[in-house]
């Protein structure tokens, strides 16, 4: 397979005029473009970030993620999302450049997100009867995040991450229930089942899940989309893991801004009944 970089040069004559100040600029600069945005691409090379991309797919790839991570194994290194880490770096540049990852994740999900299709997860979740959340591995905890949050806005919502339950509770829901799936891949066996199950049975259903095509769609009235560039160097998941809670915090923000008084109350009564069940301690001396 021809690599991106021979393969910038091989179409050089093809592109257009924009596409060429992107590709003479990365054949100039391969490792720059590891750390930067697709917005500071664009504006290194006094184009459009609708350029970038274009450029991307020009050479057969699936966007400008894809193109960082295939220049980024070209120049070595272990890849861990979208930046090229060496044994070489500092702690602290390591530091760095996992904020940039994140910083790469968290603005490719935002082009990814709907905004409809966000506005419809959240009328489902404020009509609910009873939420269900259901992760497996590394979704798990952010299942458990999610249930935390929405229990604090009033919504009735239970985590579950044991793929027995999740079946057992899906072959038990209505079209009043909402199931959120959380999976990264889109292609857990278990989740999937559990999501057809839910589905068959009226249920509404969400899921949060990386950009693109799998199974899970399938079995999702509302999907909700990541865009983490996540490789086999990276078991953790870590990029698309906060991709996932920052979606599960927009959902809880909006839940709470348009829940009205129940949300409010809700918020309040847990911080008054806090406050009132603090322990007090009683300290005795005879002197």
């Amino acid at each position: 397979m021809e690599h991106t970089l021979s393969q910038i040069r091989s179409l050089y004559s093809t592109f257009g005029r924009g596409e060429k100040k992107i590709a003479d600029w990365i054949l100039s600069n391969p490792g720059d473009l590891i750390s930067l945005s697709i917005s500071e691409v664009a504006v290194v090379c006094g184009c459009g970030d609708a350029t970038v991309i274009r450029f991307a797919k020009r050479l057969g790839l699936t966007g400008f993620q894809q193109l960082k991570v295939n220049i980024a194994r070209e120049l070595g290194g272990s890849i861990t999302g979208n930046i090229a880490f060496s044994p070489d770096d500092s702690l602290m540049n390591i530091y760095k450049k996992h904020i940039t990852d994140i910083k790469i994740t968290l603005d490719d999900t935002l082009n990814s997100l709907n905004e409809s299709t966000l506005s419809g997860a959240v009328t489902a979740l404020l009509q609910a009867k009873s939420i269900s959340i259901i992760g497996l591995g590394n979704s798990a905890p952010v299942a458990q995040d999610a249930a935390h949050k929405f229990l604090r806005a009033g919504l009735p919502a239970s985590a579950y991450s044991d793929n027995h339950m999740q079946m057992i509770v899906a072959s038990h829901l209505g079209p009043q229930d909402v199931v959120l799936a959380i999976s990264h891949s889109g292609s857990s066996v278990d989740i999937i089942a559990a999501m057809e199950q839910a589905k068959s049975r009226g249920a509404v259903t969400l899921c949060i899940t990386n950009h693109g095509k799998s199974p899970i769609l399938k079995h999702c009235d509302y999907p909700l989309f990541t865009n983490a560039q996540e490789t086999k160097h990276s078991i953790l998941a870590m990029t698309s893991r906060i991709a996932q809670l920052a979606i599960i915090d927009t959902l809880y923000t909006c839940v709470v801004l348009r829940g009205g008084d129940r949300a409010a109350e809700a918020i309040h009564s847990l911080v008054h009944s806090s406050s009132e069940s603090l322990p007090v301690a009683i300290f005795c001396s005879s002197t």
